[in-house]
């Protein structure tokens, strides 16, 4: 089955992907795309759209020759995979949505308010430390000391894609619920059950508005890839087999 996958917003593809990629692509015939402003994607000058984005992502699957194609959208990337998937439901044959909801809640909202301003006044190694305290699980801080933090955080800083700004404001304007009841597929949520920066119960919320959604619970925080990148791979590749 070919694969289509959607990085989340401040991150790219190698960032969110790259542990499991070598995974994905022993089994399936994969494409990917950075967001505007991640990896080699240049930044745009007009606010993102969820409708361009998933005209962008269908482009990619052209370019790689893929006729229909499994989408693996994670964090932001879900709800451009939903939207995907609304807009061209003859070539989206299944979803696996990881860490995602259908719309900003409140708490959302206030998380990616301050993602963004800390970014705009240039508070780039106070960001790092606030997406560190919501995205990592309390066992996985917690196994850091405060230098293995501090040096994690110096190391990841100058990374930090120039399209952030224009992507965390995106998470806090997506709303994909009108898409959901429509989207019959076979449809994959993983809920990342430790996640401080999109809730459980936001993500739940989701599965439980897509007709054919089933759950499977990820014992981690936001970044199932940093924290059991072995787990996530498996879970994807047994849904899609």
């Amino acid at each position: 089955m070919s694969l289509l996958l959607i990085h989340g917003a401040g991150g790219s593809i190698e960032d969110n992907y790259g542990p499991i990629m070598e995974g994905l692509t022993a089994r399936h015939t994969v494409a990917a795309l950075d967001l505007p402003g991640s990896g080699a994607t240049p930044a745009t000058s007009a606010p993102l759209t969820l409708d361009d984005l998933a005209d962008r992502y269908l482009a990619a699957a052209d370019a790689r020759g893929l006729g229909t194609f499994a989408v693996s959208g994670y964090s932001l990337g879900g709800p451009i995979a939903i939207r995907l998937a609304a807009r061209h439901p003859e070539r989206v044959t299944r979803l696996v949505l990881t860490a995602t909801f259908s719309h900003a809640d409140t708490r959302t909202d206030l998380a990616a308010s301050i993602w963004h301003r800390l970014y705009a006044t240039g508070q780039h190694d106070l960001l790092v430390q606030y997406l560190n305290l919501l995205a990592l699980s309390e066992p996985a801080l917690n196994s850091l000391t405060p230098a293995q933090l501090q040096a994690a955080v110096t190391q990841t800083v100058p990374s930090i894609p120039a399209g952030t700004p224009d992507q965390v404001d995106l998470v806090r304007r997506a709303d994909v619920r009108a898409d959901l009841a429509a989207i019959t597929i076979p449809a994959l949520v993983i809920v990342t059950t430790q996640d401080g920066l999109i809730s459980p119960a936001l993500q739940r919320d989701l599965a439980a508005a897509l007709p054919q959604a089933e759950v499977a619970d990820l014992a981690t925080g936001h970044l199932p890839f940093a924290e059991r990148p072995e787990e996530w791979l498996k879970l994807i590749t047994d849904f899609l087999a």
